[in-house]
């Protein structure tokens, strides 16, 4: 595990370090995502699934990655790429195109930074998924990405937590993992962005 000890004599964790690293990023994001207002209406939550939908199929192939699960045994499972796919489904709604490639790096530890973003989205999806019911959407229709592990969100989290940060790793590599992370969520903010010249 790599930890960090602060000059306070604070240690902290390698998932805690990039926690602190991309805050204002992420912040960022739940305030573009909350000005969309997503659960005012089920048009609004179509888009906000939409770009759901671009991003977990960007991310699925690290999901699978074969290297990526020696590292972290159960990887596959994680991904909800294919909830999302229902989610649209139950809402009527077509798959949405995307030309454009994807910045999603195929080898390296940059990819830890993309999965703890997607990952650190199913912990933060409890207030979401409750919000959902506004607009009749439930972890069974229309909101299924948004639902909690069977094991629940916070067991699971702390699963894929304990094992990146017992993952031994290089100072570059840890710098891969940060730029991995910031990285994803310049790709969702992109989306969002792109979003709200559509609804213009």
């Amino acid at each position: 595990m790599t930890l960090d000890i602060t000059a306070d004599g604070v240690i902290k964790t390698r998932l805690q370090n990039l926690k602190q690293a991309t805050t204002g990023d992420h912040q960022h994001i739940d305030d573009m995502v909350m000005e969309m207002a997503p659960f005012e209406s089920r048009d609004n939550y179509a888009r906000f699934v939409g770009m759901q939908y671009v991003f977990h199929r960007a991310v699925k192939p690290l999901y699978d990655a074969s290297d990526l699960n020696d590292l972290i045994p159960g990887l596959s499972v994680r991904s909800r790429f294919d909830h999302v796919c229902a989610d649209l489904a139950d809402l009527q709604c077509s798959l949405p195109e995307n030309t454009k490639p994807f910045p999603v790096p195929k080898t390296g530890m940059g990819r830890l930074g993309w999965l703890y973003v997607c990952e650190g989205s199913s912990l933060g999806a409890a207030f979401l998924l409750k919000a959902a019911g506004n607009i009749g959407l439930n972890a069974e229709f229309g909101a299924r990405h948004l639902a909690g592990h069977e094991d629940g969100r916070g067991k699971h989290w702390r699963e894929f937590v304990d094992q990146v940060n017992g993952l031994a790793l290089s100072t570059k590599q840890e710098q891969e993992v940060i730029a991995g992370a910031i990285a994803a969520f310049d790709f969702f903010r992109t989306l969002l962005i792109e979003d709200r010249k559509l609804a213009a």
